[in-house]
């Protein structure tokens, strides 16, 4: 499961809450930390209000990584004009519209670098055809220029925010790091179109 702590939002946020006999709002607030450190000093963890693999699995929940098995992280960009923000709930929504169950993609990133959970990660996503099964899709918000530009639906460019890339290259080494064996890509190297608007596979050949 996804590391969360005071802030994060989702339905990830939501099975923490019911786990801990909250209102499963899906927000990651006080109460929320509050009743985190309690389950945590109970169980003799460390009490830092952060739900990591040691707190999930105190709390029962198994690590996705030990269910699926996941060899790519695939980025994707939301093909929308720079510098407008588009939410999960708007991405749901297309995703619904062409016969999806749910949002397709694990991540989501906002303009400010917010990374807005999508799927569970246990649960096989639906944003590169032929490589979903065993993948993890994250998308950030962009990838198109401004309206004002003759034909902006049809070019895709990268438009990350400089928050957008800390937040994204934050986000992959912390995918690395429950998915050692996966590699990095874009969704570009599995279809015909300019998807993620970079060359995701150059940028962190690294990592």
């Amino acid at each position: 499961m996804t590391t969360l702590k005071k802030g994060s939002r989702g339905e990830e946020v939501k099975a923490l809450q019911k786990k801990l006999n909250l209102v499963a709002d899906g927000i990651f607030g006080v109460l929320t930390e509050e009743a985190v450190k309690e389950f945590q000093r109970a169980h003799g963890l460390a009490a830092d209000g952060i739900v990591g693999a040691k707190t999930w699995a105190a709390l029962g929940v198994v690590s996705p990584a030990a269910t699926r098995y996941v060899d790519k992280i695939i980025i994707h960009y939301t093909a929308t004009p720079q510098g407008e923000e588009f939410s999960n709930a708007q991405i749901k929504a297309s995703h619904l519209a062409r016969g999806f169950s749910d949002i397709g993609y694990h991540y989501v990133i906002g303009l400010n670098g917010e990374v807005r959970p999508g799927r569970s990660e246990a649960v096989v996503g639906a944003h590169c055809t032929g490589h979903n099964t065993r993948s993890i899709g994250v998308c950030y918000v962009g990838g198109c220029p401004p309206r004002s530009v003759k034909n902006w639906q049809n070019i895709g460019l990268d438009t990350r925010t400089p928050a957008q890339k800390a937040a994204l290259l934050k986000l992959l080494k912390e995918l690395k790091q429950r998915y050692p064996n996966a590699t990095i890509h874009g969704h570009r190297e599995f279809a015909n179109k300019p998807c993620p608007g970079f060359d995701a596979n150059a940028e962190y050949k690294y990592m």
